[in-house]
């Protein structure tokens, strides 16, 4: 399948796809009632409250001190398996620049120091070096003296010798750097390695994070939403090859939130309900889409197979209901009762006899 092209012009912000093909709630329930990842590899201390099993191995170096590392977590009081943060349901990394940590993160701080970027891992911090003995009722909100479960992924990490954060960069600088990750995060899209492509894309985005982007008018805001869309929209590619369509709907969901009618958004979106069978939310996605670019062969093949699956479904609907009735019998004729045949005949003949015996007496 050809690629949707804006503005039918192939756009230099995002990666060329070969093939589209190569998809909330209930979602975030599910996330709620999961607890900490049961993992079977081989504890490593790190300090003396900080142990970690490595979920999935990372690659390259470790960060040092004062990079700034982006990662997402969920974490969890080790005793009573209450979930108290989760990042991910907000589908945006945080920033944390090691050595400037806030204090209740220094054992999360220890562990991600430990890690390379991809990796994903359980850590066990001891209440010290966590929310302390007196813990914390606002959010998150932590029993005192409560040792923490974190699963953690690192997703990738600047080295800065100065520990420069975020918040420490002028506007250009945050739009600068998100776009230098998204390039980064194209070159692997073109090698087929999605995984990293989006770990860079979601640099990128956590450079123009809501607080940042709420600030933001005028050409500045413009400026970011040009770096941040088209992240959102290739991660969502990438998951729609990796076969993870829910993600990919939320992914586009987020482009739409800021540009209800932009094409890429709805196309995608379409194609990961069309692969969940969820035919008429696509239907509803591809339509808009060919509103905006009625000409675009994607969307027009797209809305093309949908027409002959629900021909499929219907024939075979039909089939099923044919065999289940089944064809209407045919009326029996009805065979004749040759003892009341008989018996008439008798009758008739009686009747016969008699009058020609009336009429010989006459």
């Amino acid at each position: 399948m050809e690629e949707i092209q804006e503005q039918q012009q192939t756009n230099s912000e995002e990666p060329v796809l070969e093939s589209e093909s190569e998809a909330d709630a209930l979602q975030d329930e599910d996330d709620e009632k999961r607890g900490p990842p049961q993992v079977d590899s081989k504890a490593e201390i790190l300090h003396e409250k900080v142990t970690k099993k490595i979920i999935k191995e990372g690659r390259g170096e470790k960060p040092s001190k004062y990079s700034t590392c982006f990662l997402h977590y969920r974490g969890w009081t080790k005793s009573t398996q209450h979930k108290f943060e989760d990042t991910w349901q907000e589908q945006r990394p945080i920033e944390m620049v090691l050595g400037k940590e806030k204090t209740e993160l220094t054992g999360l701080a220890i562990g991600v120091s430990s890690m390379k970027a991809g990796e994903n891992a359980l850590l066990e911090v001891g209440w010290e070096l966590g929310y302390g003995k007196e813990g914390n009722f606002s959010f998150p909100n932590v029993p005192p003296m409560a040792d923490l479960l974190y699963e953690v992924e690192l997703i990738g990490f600047d080295e800065t010798k100065e520990g420069k954060s975020r918040g420490d960069m002028t506007v250009e600088e945050r739009i600068g750097a998100g776009d230098r990750r998204k390039m980064d995060g194209n070159v692997l899209f073109k090698d087929e390695k999605l995984e990293e492509a989006m770990q860079q894309y979601e640099m990128a985005i956590a450079y123009m994070n809501d607080d940042f982007m709420f600030q933001l008018m005028g050409k500045y805001r413009d400026m970011a939403l040009a770096v941040k869309n088209p992240c959102h929209l290739n991660i969502a590619a990438c998951l729609i090859k990796l076969n993870r369509y829910d993600e990919a709907i939320a992914q586009c969901s987020i482009v739409l939130s800021e540009d209800e009618n932009n094409v890429k958004a709805l196309f995608r979106r379409g194609k990961a309900k069309a692969e969940l069978g969820q035919t008429d939310a696509a239907r509803e996605d591809f339509q808009k889409a060919r509103k905006y670019a009625p000409e675009d062969k994607a969307i027009i093949k797209e809305l093309r197979l949908l027409a002959e699956h629900d021909k499929a479904v219907y024939q075979k609907q039909k089939e099923i209901y044919k065999g289940i009735f089944g064809k209407a019998p045919e009326p029996k004729p009805k065979q004749k009762n040759w003892l009341i045949f008989v018996w008439h005949w008798l009758v008739a003949l009686f009747c016969r006899l008699l009058k020609l015996g009336k009429h010989k007496s006459e």
